[in-house]
């Protein structure tokens, strides 16, 4: 059980802590507590809190963090326990949340003392004149002055964390005017409800954790089949064989050899070079073998008719002469 009262000075905070302590065996932390506890050792905390405590002013956030923060780590507050007097700002619920969250805790209320601020001076009247008639010395802070002081510190400082708390559901407000049997049991009555509500908010948790479809289990890894050898990759058929050349182009090329061994000149060297050259065209090699041969022939035919051709005569000297003057 993690509880946090909360309430003007002089609301009965520390009254109801111990009851509440006394019936659930859980600690009480009281900022006041604390703080009077370090002063008393004379701490280094304490000593810089002693004159601010004396001025009415309230401690500032750094000091009181760290002393909760070390005092909630012990052993016996992790049952449970109850904060009184803290925290007083929302930067200081702010850094509770985070301590809480750090330790997988959560608040289960958060109980707010209405009281009228009238009344609690006259409370305070009432209580020095009681410790005088004891025999008592009253406190620093116990002084009507301060506490209106203090007062006002609560209501611009720690009355917003009312408005914070209600935000996350957890604020229930108890008449803190009433006698103090009667605040015990509003108190009872808040602490049952949340209780009950835990119960159910637990519940709901696990239905739906049960509701949630279970994962269908992950077929089982088929095991891997052994690589299939590689089949030896099939030798290269040989080139094929050149294509013979076709007896069309073979009759080409056996004309053209027999006219140029037929018809001599310069007129049958050409055609001779004609059928030479579309019988290079062929495929074949023996088609472009004996188309070079018949151009050989043909020109060593061409020369031999040269050769043996008779030479025209050239014509007598007067008539060269005679065309040679006309032409001039």
């Amino acid at each position: 059980m993690r509880l946090i009262l909360l309430g003007p000075p002089g609301a009965g905070k520390g009254t109801q802590a111990q009851r509440l302590v006394a019936k659930h065996g859980i600690l009480q932390l009281s900022t006041g507590d604390m703080l009077r506890a370090a002063v008393a050792a004379g701490t280094p905390i304490g000593l810089r809190a002693r004159d601010i405590m004396a001025r009415g002013e309230l401690v500032p956030d750094d000091m009181v963090v760290q002393i909760v923060a070390d005092r909630i780590q012990q052993r016996d507050a992790s049952k449970g326990f109850i904060l009184d007097g803290f925290p007083r700002t929302v930067p200081q619920a702010h850094a509770l949340d985070r301590m809480l969250a750090e330790k997988e805790m959560k608040l289960d209320a958060v109980i707010e003392l209405k009281v009228d601020e009238g009344i609690l001076l006259e409370r305070m009247n009432t209580r020095i004149d009681q410790m005088k008639a004891r025999g008592e010395t009253p406190r620093a802070d116990d002084d009507p002055e301060v506490l209106h002081r203090r007062l006002i510190a609560y209501r611009d400082q720690t009355a917003p964390l009312s408005g914070y708390f209600q935000l996350q559901g957890v604020l229930r407000s108890v008449d803190g005017m009433a006698a103090i049997e009667e605040v015990a049991e509003a108190i009872d009555e808040v602490l049952a409800g949340a209780a009950e509500a835990k119960i159910k908010a637990k519940a709901r948790s696990e239905a739906k954790t049960e509701a949630k479809p279970k994962p269908k289990p992950k077929p089982e890894a088929k095991p891997k089949t052994e690589a299939k050898p590689k089949t030896e990759a099939k030798p290269k058929t040989e080139a094929k064989t050149k294509a013979k050349p076709s007896a069309r182009k073979k009759v080409r090329a056996a004309r053209g050899r027999k006219a140029a061994a037929e018809a001599p000149g310069k007129r049958s060297s050409r055609k001779v070079k004609s059928v030479a050259s579309s019988a290079r065209g062929s495929t074949g090699k023996s088609a472009r073998k004996g188309a070079k041969k018949a151009a050989k022939k043909a020109k060593l035919a061409g020369k031999s008719a040269k050769k043996a051709a008779p030479r025209k005569k050239a014509p007598p000297k007067q008539y060269r002469r005679r065309r040679l003057t006309k032409h001039r």
